[in-house]
């Protein structure tokens, strides 16, 4: 079965600084002020505030959505993809845990986006993702403050963002990580997934000092490949909707979309086929879910059907969700595997510990 974790992003980043240190990595702590190039374009070095410089070969760029190096000095362009995805707003506060502890993220939808609240195993994350266009920021804060089933544990922190990519996420000898090269609203959680994808394939086509065409090529076409079957699902969560009833929903439900998501609707809706490329992120139960759960629903079926024995199918479906619902029946609740887990979760009305990194 497949699953994902609920993560402290902060506490995670500590941890993998904390390994990367201890394995060796030199920490340099700096603002840069100036970057240097060599006659080809590519970069030299880095210049600090305190006069510092830092000269390397290959430089990754995870200087956020700034794109320091790679927006920057490079001067890779931004693929805009605001008029599919024009959530370009969030607010984020904490609050108490909550009880029982879910095992999911539950996000509701509102007039201008939607809202998300995610369990951790000391506290409870909640946040507001709106469009600029169609909602106020003090109307979005109010709204979340509003909505929320716990005390906040610190004030609303306000973010702001556009949804997109950038043309490349390796030129010359700097290749971009994370939010320098791109940004998907966290509508399915997808950004630490992509920071990982961008390390796995730099690893598997990792430069020598030529610095190969073919191989930073294949890497661009491997990460875009990523990034927009991303974007793909997470339109349809928007264009495949009903809801009317207000500008926000007309834009999403009426716009025009991309080509590749445009022929995965129409596969679905002729037969229910669904295919997966390459290493796409989404499998297809998750495809089907949002379909199906949307209200798009295939007109036909797909031959091959006619072929099974209907008397022998039916009583091994029946058995099946039989099986799954006496699986569940002996199932403990989410709050008592963590607390048998990892010990940080007390019982209701005594403070959590502060957990380790």
């Amino acid at each position: 079965m497949a699953y994902a974790y609920h993560i402290d992003a902060t506490l995670y980043a500590r941890f993998l600084r904390r390994r990367a240190e201890a394995d060796g990595v030199a920490r340099i702590e700096g603002r840069i002020v100036a970057v240097e190039h060599h006659d080809n374009g590519h970069v030299a070095a880095v210049r600090l505030d305190d006069g510092r410089r830092v000269a390397g070969d290959l430089f990754i760029d995870c200087s956020g959505f700034r794109s320091l190096l790679l927006g920057e000095a490079m001067g890779v362009g931004f693929e805009d993809w605001s008029h599919w995805l024009p959530c370009d707003r969030a607010i984020a506060v904490p609050t108490e845990r909550t009880e029982p502890v879910l095992p999911y993220t539950r996000a509701t939808a509102h007039t201008a986006g939607w809202q998300w609240r995610i369990p951790l195993q000391h506290r409870t994350g909640n946040g507001v993702v709106y469009a600029s266009r169609y909602m106020d920021d003090d109307a979005a804060e109010a709204l979340l403050l509003s909505r929320l089933d716990a005390a906040p544990t610190a004030a609303p922190r306000r973010l702001s963002f556009t949804a997109g990519r950038r043309d490349a996420m390796w030129a010359g000898n700097v290749v971009a990580i994370g939010l320098s090269g791109g940004f998907l609203e966290p509508l399915e959680s997808t950004s630490i997934h992509l920071i990982q994808q961008g390390i796995s394939k730099l690893f598997a086509l990792f430069p020598d000092r030529g610095f190969s065409a073919v191989e930073r090529d294949e890497y661009n076409r491997q990460m875009a490949d990523n990034y927009r079957s991303i974007r793909d699902f997470i339109i349809l969560h928007y264009h495949a909707t009903a809801r009317d009833e207000s500008p926000f929903w007309n834009h999403v439900r009426t716009m025009d979309v991309p080509d590749s998501l445009t022929r995965k609707i129409d596969l679905f809706r002729q037969k229910g086929r669904i295919f997966r490329y390459e290493d796409e992120l989404f499998a297809m139960p998750s495809w089907v879910a949002v379909l199906l759960g949307q209200g798009i629903e295939p007109v036909g079926y797909d031959p091959i059907a006619d072929a099974l024995d209907e008397e022998r199918l039916l009583p091994a479906i029946r058995r099946m969700r039989s099986a799954t619902a006496a699986a569940v029946a002996t199932l403990p609740q989410h709050g008592a595997v963590l607390a048998r887990t990892v010990g940080l979760i007390p019982p209701a009305g005594v403070k959590a510990p502060c957990p380790p990194d």
